[in-house]
């Protein structure tokens, strides 16, 4: 098992606030909007260098979108910011109408996604986003890993023509990609290769795979780890390649089953390569409050249950 160090932990967010500002001096067609969310979004920076391309739209989120979508008619490239739950379940007939509908150049940039949102509870820890956006038509959707996968998300995105929805979140988390990554939208990542068992895995739940591969090793299970940071359009050239070689898979995400990376892996297997799939995820169920930590073990989001799901569908493979 290939090993994964880290030397400090931040939070994805702060990885987008940073990839924006680089992106604010690189591209004068870049423009910043929140809805009173700034400073949850970590755009202090952009605001400072850049206050005349910046709009504060205020508790308004479906404005937000429809102010977006104008400004792509003028040339200009419009990163809509909130919380992944304003983000999606509070503007979807906007971000449909107007924006995925006729191809809108519109990223939506979206924090606080998932139970580690923590103590704010059931009702900010949106676990459906992932499957409302991908269902869009047009709509590129992803879940980066880390700090520098972030920062390397938000400034890719910025090259792709049409909407965008990147996921990320609050809780800092160990820092283990490179910090000169370049980001290919689609593209998985290996982490590991292995013969064993395929898990692949998104968004904050990438660490936990890799952890979860240290201790297949130690019991001398070798897993082949992949970090599927674009749900959609998805890397399935590299999901078959390597459940063709190992005859089953676990999926890990910090969303419901329904509609998430694991539903969207289950269809790629059954139509081109059935085989034996686990999926980690929350299982049709609200958040509550609690720690991130105390969260992710509650429902299940751990090294551990990626172990037990890994050693579970090899044993259904035979």
């Amino acid at each position: 098992m290939k090993k994964y160090e880290y030397t400090e932990k931040k939070d994805t967010r702060s990885g987008f606030g940073a990839g924006i500002l680089e992106l604010g001096r690189k591209n004068p067609n870049v423009v910043a909007l929140t809805a009173d969310l700034a400073g949850s979004l970590k755009l202090e920076g952009f605001i400072k260098e850049f206050p005349d391309r910046f709009i504060q739209c205020g508790i308004s989120e479906a404005n937000m979108i429809g102010v977006s979508a104008g400004l792509t008619i003028g040339g200009k490239i419009p990163f809509a910011t909130t919380f992944a739950n304003f983000a999606t379940g509070r503007v979807y007939d906007q971000i449909r109408q107007s924006v995925a509908y006729s191809g809108k150049n519109v990223k939506i940039c979206a924090s606080h996604a998932g139970l580690t949102l923590g103590e704010d509870g059931a009702t900010h820890q949106i676990l459906e986003d992932l499957g409302m956006m991908k269902m869009l038509p047009h709509m590129t959707v992803i879940n980066p890993c880390d700090y520098n996968q972030t920062k390397a998300a938000t400034i890719a995105i910025a090259d792709h023509q049409g909407p965008v929805y990147l996921r990320f979140g609050r809780p800092v988390i160990p820092i283990f990609t490179p910090a000169d990554q370049k980001f290919e939208i689609g593209k998985a990542l290996m982490l590991n290769e292995g013969p064993d068992v395929s898990i692949f895995a998104t968004g904050h739940l990438v660490w936990e795979a890799i952890q979860a591969g240290e201790k297949l090793a130690e019991a001398g299970i070798e897993a082949e780890i992949i970090n599927i940071h674009t749900i959609k359009p998805l890397d399935e050239e590299a999901i078959l390649t390597s459940v063709r070689k190992t005859r089953c898979a676990v999926s890990a995400e910090e969303h419901q089953l329904n509609g998430g990376l694991g539903d969207s892996i289950a269809q790629t297997l059954a139509r081109n390569y059935p085989a034996p799939l686990e999926m980690i995820g929350v299982h049709d169920s609200f958040g509550e409050s609690g720690t991130p930590a105390q969260l992710m073990q509650k429902y299940g989001l751990t090294a551990d249950k990626i172990v037990e799901a890994a050693k579970r569908v090899m044993e259904r493979r035979g």
